[in-house]
Protein backbone atom coordinates (compact mmCIF):
# COMPACT_ATOMS: atom_id res chain seq x y z
CA UNK A 1 0.00 0.00 0.00
CA UNK A 2 1.38 3.37 -0.99
CA UNK A 3 0.20 5.55 1.90
CA UNK A 4 1.13 8.80 3.54
CA UNK A 5 0.78 9.58 7.24
CA UNK A 6 -0.07 13.18 8.04
CA UNK A 7 -2.11 15.35 10.40
CA UNK A 8 -5.85 15.17 9.94
CA UNK A 9 -7.42 18.15 8.20
CA UNK A 10 -10.56 19.82 9.60
CA UNK A 11 -12.55 18.83 6.53
CA UNK A 12 -11.68 15.16 7.29
CA UNK A 13 -12.88 15.17 10.90
CA UNK A 14 -16.31 13.78 10.13
CA UNK A 15 -15.02 11.10 7.74
CA UNK A 16 -12.32 9.94 10.18
CA UNK A 17 -14.84 9.89 13.02
CA UNK A 18 -17.14 7.66 11.01
CA UNK A 19 -14.29 5.42 9.82
CA UNK A 20 -13.16 4.96 13.44
CA UNK A 21 -16.68 4.33 14.71
CA UNK A 22 -17.39 1.79 11.96
CA UNK A 23 -14.11 -0.02 12.60
CA UNK A 24 -14.92 -0.40 16.31
CA UNK A 25 -18.56 -1.31 15.65
CA UNK A 26 -17.67 -3.78 12.88
CA UNK A 27 -15.18 -5.55 15.13
CA UNK A 28 -17.69 -5.80 17.99
CA UNK A 29 -15.56 -3.64 20.26
CA UNK A 30 -18.37 -1.52 21.64
CA UNK A 31 -20.43 -4.20 23.35
CA UNK A 32 -20.28 -2.65 26.81
CA UNK A 33 -22.38 -0.44 29.05
CA UNK A 34 -21.13 3.00 27.98
CA UNK A 35 -20.72 2.13 24.31
CA UNK A 36 -22.90 5.04 23.18
CA UNK A 37 -20.73 7.48 25.12
CA UNK A 38 -17.53 6.01 23.70
CA UNK A 39 -19.00 5.98 20.20
CA UNK A 40 -19.57 9.74 20.55
CA UNK A 41 -15.93 10.12 21.63
CA UNK A 42 -14.69 8.07 18.66
CA UNK A 43 -16.65 10.26 16.26
CA UNK A 44 -15.54 13.56 17.85
CA UNK A 45 -12.31 14.02 15.90
CA UNK A 46 -12.50 17.82 16.21
CA UNK A 47 -12.21 17.55 20.00
CA UNK A 48 -9.41 15.01 19.76
CA UNK A 49 -7.52 17.21 17.28
CA UNK A 50 -7.86 20.18 19.65
CA UNK A 51 -6.42 18.22 22.60
CA UNK A 52 -3.92 15.87 20.94
CA UNK A 53 -2.37 15.06 17.57
CA UNK A 54 -4.64 13.12 15.22
CA UNK A 55 -2.90 11.42 12.33
CA UNK A 56 -4.42 9.88 9.23
CA UNK A 57 -3.24 7.32 6.71
CA UNK A 58 -4.19 8.30 3.17
CA UNK A 59 -3.61 6.74 -0.22
CA UNK A 60 -2.14 8.72 -3.12
CA UNK A 61 -5.60 9.91 -4.13
CA UNK A 62 -6.03 11.25 -0.55
CA UNK A 63 -8.56 8.54 0.27
CA UNK A 64 -8.65 8.10 4.03
CA UNK A 65 -7.81 4.54 5.14
CA UNK A 66 -7.14 4.96 8.85
CA UNK A 67 -6.32 7.18 11.78
CA UNK A 68 -4.87 7.35 15.27
CA UNK A 69 -4.68 9.79 18.17
CA UNK A 70 -1.24 10.52 19.62
CA UNK A 71 -1.25 12.00 23.11
CA UNK A 72 2.12 13.46 24.10
CA UNK A 73 3.16 13.96 27.69
CA UNK A 74 -0.02 12.84 29.42
CA UNK A 75 -2.31 15.37 27.72
CA UNK A 76 -6.01 15.64 28.53
CA UNK A 77 -6.89 12.60 26.40
CA UNK A 78 -4.41 10.30 28.15
CA UNK A 79 -5.97 7.32 29.87
CA UNK A 80 -2.91 5.50 31.20
CA UNK A 81 0.14 7.62 30.30
CA UNK A 82 2.11 9.04 33.18
CA UNK A 83 5.17 11.26 33.44
CA UNK A 84 7.60 10.71 30.59
CA UNK A 85 5.06 8.73 28.56
CA UNK A 86 3.11 9.30 25.36
CA UNK A 87 -0.05 7.37 24.55
CA UNK A 88 -1.56 5.91 21.39
CA UNK A 89 -5.35 5.92 21.27
CA UNK A 90 -8.21 5.06 18.93
CA UNK A 91 -6.18 3.38 16.21
CA UNK A 92 -8.51 2.35 13.39
CA UNK A 93 -8.15 1.16 9.81
CA UNK A 94 -11.08 0.71 7.45
CA UNK A 95 -11.94 -2.98 7.14
CA UNK A 96 -11.31 -3.09 3.37
CA UNK A 97 -7.83 -1.55 3.85
CA UNK A 98 -6.53 -3.84 6.57
CA UNK A 99 -3.48 -6.09 6.22
CA UNK A 100 -1.86 -3.58 3.90
CA UNK A 101 0.37 -1.74 6.39
CA UNK A 102 -1.67 1.33 7.30
CA UNK A 103 -2.04 0.40 10.97
CA UNK A 104 1.65 -0.30 11.37
CA UNK A 105 2.54 2.95 9.59
CA UNK A 106 0.29 4.90 11.97
CA UNK A 107 1.87 3.25 15.03
CA UNK A 108 5.38 3.92 13.66
CA UNK A 109 4.47 7.58 13.15
CA UNK A 110 3.36 7.81 16.79
CA UNK A 111 6.61 6.22 17.96
CA UNK A 112 8.59 8.71 15.87
CA UNK A 113 6.66 11.59 17.44
CA UNK A 114 7.27 10.19 20.91
CA UNK A 115 11.01 9.98 20.22
CA UNK A 116 10.95 13.63 19.16
CA UNK A 117 9.12 14.68 22.35
CA UNK A 118 11.44 16.03 25.05
CA UNK A 119 11.42 13.86 28.14
CA UNK A 120 9.40 11.04 26.60
CA UNK A 121 10.84 7.68 27.63
CA UNK A 122 7.95 5.34 26.80
CA UNK A 123 4.91 4.92 24.57
CA UNK A 124 1.88 3.19 26.09
CA UNK A 125 -1.44 1.99 24.79
CA UNK A 126 -4.51 0.02 25.82
CA UNK A 127 -6.20 -2.61 23.71
CA UNK A 128 -9.12 -4.98 24.00
CA UNK A 129 -8.24 -8.65 24.19
CA UNK A 130 -10.03 -9.33 20.89
CA UNK A 131 -7.73 -6.98 18.93
CA UNK A 132 -5.28 -9.75 18.09
CA UNK A 133 -4.12 -8.34 14.74
CA UNK A 134 -3.27 -5.05 16.44
CA UNK A 135 -1.39 -6.92 19.18
CA UNK A 136 0.77 -8.59 16.54
CA UNK A 137 1.63 -5.18 15.07
CA UNK A 138 2.52 -3.79 18.49
CA UNK A 139 4.71 -6.76 19.35
CA UNK A 140 6.44 -6.68 15.97
CA UNK A 141 7.34 -3.04 16.67
CA UNK A 142 8.81 -3.88 20.08
CA UNK A 143 5.91 -3.18 22.40
CA UNK A 144 5.63 -5.55 25.36
CA UNK A 145 2.62 -6.46 27.46
CA UNK A 146 2.40 -4.67 30.78
CA UNK A 147 -0.29 -6.66 32.57
CA UNK A 148 0.34 -4.80 35.82
CA UNK A 149 -1.18 -1.74 34.10
CA UNK A 150 -4.27 -3.49 32.67
CA UNK A 151 -7.44 -1.69 33.64
CA UNK A 152 -11.21 -1.93 33.51
CA UNK A 153 -12.95 1.19 32.13
CA UNK A 154 -16.40 -0.38 32.58
CA UNK A 155 -17.52 -3.60 34.26
CA UNK A 156 -16.83 -6.61 32.06
CA UNK A 157 -14.20 -4.92 29.85
CA UNK A 158 -10.54 -5.32 30.75
CA UNK A 159 -8.08 -3.47 28.57
CA UNK A 160 -4.65 -4.99 28.02
CA UNK A 161 -1.76 -2.56 28.08
CA UNK A 162 1.46 -2.45 26.11
CA UNK A 163 4.55 -0.27 26.39
CA UNK A 164 7.54 0.53 24.23
CA UNK A 165 10.63 1.85 25.95
CA UNK A 166 12.36 4.44 23.79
Amino acid sequence: MDITIRAVRPEEHEALGELTAQAYLGDGLLAFADSDEYLIELRDVARRAAEAEVLVAVERDERLVGGVTFVAGGGPLAETAGDGEAEIRMLAVARQDRRRGAGEALVRACVERARATDGCRRVVLSSQQAMRAAHRVYERLGFVRTPERDWTPVPGVTLHTYALHL
